[in-house]
């Protein structure tokens, strides 16, 4: 397989670049066709200003320092948002992939020069056009096309780890880690920081780390916001149903791109505790509405309404409310209940039915 990528091409892009790039925002996806341009200006200025003094700040902090270490000013800074210049710095950095690739010189290329599994060649193959239509950098016709690049990340990760393979979702958060590293071989690290250690048994074929982390939100969700989760029970609406897609694509393609990004910046720095203060975040600010449900599909309904909107554009507000609006969330709380749930999910599966 041939590695072929010209780093170039996923600059993050401006809207003044050309006529050309006036639909789409700076990583290449096209505008919606309801895109409120006067609030997005407003809210690109104000964000601008906040971007402007955090890599002044960023800079120093690089400038001061050999190698980033995860200290609490660190996150302090992390929380309040990576400037795109030094995002993929930072997640390698912090995530341990940078120490990985700088271990395993030559691995990333070895991994494409063996023979491939065309089992697993043909199930990436066919999510290839399936991934981020919408972005102009992933169509056939962009040149390059990152479908090549995205294609060589994902073969190379199904050969390194056998027990995950390759499963759908896989390839949205590839091709975003593509788009803020431009980089093959640093987006297969950042993958397998999350898919080895961060989020574990998130993508093996039983998907256990994914089953248990939606019902510990379900547990999360009757400690902070109980009306949510009495509604749930009286509908008998399983948390899969709802927020499966949340979890598995990290948000990506369910919140703003750079929502997601900000909310990138402190999984790959805090782990997957993260995951769980953006999903109860966006529940407790609506607890009204979906309380208000009255049937299965109006709560399915409403948990799509909640992921749109002025409150979730609004990233630099969003991520300061998903550190108050929860309140405090140990990680002993989420151990017992990850316990407790791998536990009934294990039982549950050994049971005869």
């Amino acid at each position: 397989m041939e590695k072929r990528f010209d780093k170039q091409s996923t600059e993050c892009l401006t809207n003044s670049d050309s006529k050309a790039y006036q639909r789409v925002d700076r990583y290449g996806f096209e505008k919606s066709e309801d895109f409120k341009h006067e609030f997005h200006e407003e809210l690109k200025a104000d964000y601008v200003a906040v971007l402007t003094r955090r890599s002044k700040k960023w800079s120093k902090l690089l400038q001061d320092t050999e190698r980033v270490e995860k200290n609490m000013k660190v996150k302090r800074y992390v929380r309040k948002g990576i400037p795109c210049e030094y995002r993929s710095e930072i997640w390698m950095a912090c995530s341990g992939a940078q120490d990985q690739l700088e271990s395993n010189a030559g691995y990333y290329d070895s991994l494409l020069k063996i023979e491939h599994d065309s089992k697993l060649e043909e199930v990436i193959r066919a999510d290839m056009h399936r991934t981020f239509p919408d972005n102009i950098q992933f169509r056939v016709s962009s040149q390059p096309c990152l479908q090549n690049a995205l294609f060589n990340i994902l073969l190379a990760y199904g050969h390194h780890n056998k027990d995950v393979g390759y499963c759908q979702g896989m390839n949205f958060i590839a091709g975003y880690l593509l788009i803020i590293t431009k980089d093959e071989e640093k987006s297969f690290w950042l993958l397998d920081a999350l898919l080895s250690r961060i989020l574990t048994d998130y993508y093996t074929p039983n998907m256990l780390g994914l089953r248990v982390d939606q019902e510990v939100l379900g547990e999360l969700v009757k400690m902070k916001v109980p009306a949510v989760w009495e509604t749930m029970k009286r509908h008998d609406v399983m948390w899969t149903l709802v927020v499966s897609r949340w979890f598995i694509c990290l948000y990506v393609d369910i919140l703003p791109v750079e929502t997601v990004l900000r909310i990138w910046d402190c999984l790959f720095f805090e782990g997957s505790k993260i995951l769980f203060r953006v999903a109860l975040t966006l529940i407790r600010h609506h607890q009204t509405l979906i309380s208000q449900s009255q049937s299965l599909p109006e709560i399915c309904e409403r948990f799509k309404q909640i992921i749109r909107g002025e409150y979730v554009e609004d990233c630099h507000s969003f991520m300061q409310k998903i550190f108050m609006e929860p309140g405090g969330l140990s990680s002993a709380t989420i151990t017992k209940f990850r316990k407790m749930w791998r536990n009934n999910i294990t039982a549950d599966t050994k049971t005869p039915h």
